[in-house]
């Protein structure tokens, strides 16, 4: 079926799929507020989310708001995220962030992506991810997951993140951005993996364009 289908109605299936199957899907971080979120997902950045969730309770009992994050000992959060990727530059990056939380914004995560973006430590798929989840900003966060599942499943051939970001906010309707974002993110965790796609158990081989152009 995936070969005759045109790319409307590819995302048509898919998207019919997860919102049949998948209705209430949503970030694997633990967090209870803004502040943790945007903390959690610099944390994420190459790194499981399951390893932030266990640096996090600590971090955030010492750490609870922008204001004590930003008076942090470089040390001191080092020793609390030692385990997560990239400690060094990460523990820099969210001192850096609390303190222009607090002199720039008032404690007080932006909505804005330009704004969120001028924050270290936050790049384009952070800030899309802090806007969509926090803000309900119709924006889609594109992370290696995202990137080679659109590519995969034919909804995108873009090779950057950029470019993926473009095609599916071309396609997705406005309304179901932020909840397509964790679709296609927990589909390329779990079942569309990087080196060994577990296509025998994946529910979209009929309009994936990979599983036909595959071998099997």
């Amino acid at each position: 079926m995936s070969g005759n289908m045109n790319i409307n109605q590819r995302y048509a299936a898919i998207l019919g799929w997860f919102a049949s199957n998948r209705p209430a899907v949503q970030s694997e971080l633990h967090f209870r507020n803004g502040y943790e979120l945007i903390v959690s997902v610099i944390l994420s950045a190459q790194c499981t989310d399951r390893r932030v969730n266990m640096v996090t309770p600590a971090l955030f009992g010492q750490y609870p708001d922008p204001g004590s994050l930003a008076a942090a000992s470089f040390e001191d959060v080092l020793a609390l995220i030692r385990s997560v990727s990239y400690p060094n530059s990460k523990a820099r990056h969210l001192i850096e962030m609390a303190r222009m939380l607090v002199t720039e914004f008032h404690s007080v995560i932006p909505s804005d992506i330009d704004s969120l973006m001028s924050l270290p430590g936050v790049g384009r798929k952070t800030a899309n991810v802090v806007a969509s989840i926090l803000y309900d900003k119709p924006v889609i966060a594109v992370d290696t997951h995202v990137l080679r599942v659109s590519n995969r499943l034919g909804l995108s051939r873009g090779k950057t993140p950029e470019k993926v970001e473009a095609d599916l906010e071309s396609h997705i309707p406005v309304e179901q951005r932020a909840i397509s974002h964790h679709w296609l993110i927990l589909h390329g965790r779990y079942t569309c993996t990087a080196r060994k796609p577990k296509c025998g158990e994946c529910p979209l081989t009929q309009w994936c364009e990979y599983y036909s152009a595959s071998d099997r």
